[in-house]
């Protein structure tokens, strides 16, 4: 089942982010077969990482909340909002996505 995790950032979380994120990105690779999609959510400039926003597929609820608790970004104390729910994906994507190579 796919879950989304919206997670936000405390205020002053962005130093300890830019320090963690190799390490976040790497917990996220072993998982990658099962990730929808993923990335950092910005502020208005584009720039700005405020949050990430993640469509993936665990088994069941306890093991998409077992995977987030151990997360390193979780564990460091960075989002100030965690939010994890099921999801049905009922659109096919189109936008935010690169082109097939020809």
């Amino acid at each position: 089942m796919l879950f989304t995790f919206h997670l936000l950032d405390r205020r002053d979380a962005a130093d300890l982010r830019t320090q963690l994120r190799p390490e976040h990105k790497a917990y996220l690779a072993g998982v990658a077969s099962n990730i929808a999609f993923a990335g950092p959510l910005l502020t208005d400039d584009g720039q700005t990482m405020i949050g990430s926003l993640l469509v993936i597929d665990f088994t069941d609820r306890a093991a998409a909340l077992r995977w987030q608790a151990d997360e390193p970004f979780t564990r460091a104390g960075i989002y100030a909002s965690i939010s994890v729910h099921p999801f049905s994906n009922l659109w096919p994507q189109r936008a935010g996505f690169p082109p097939s190579p020809a």
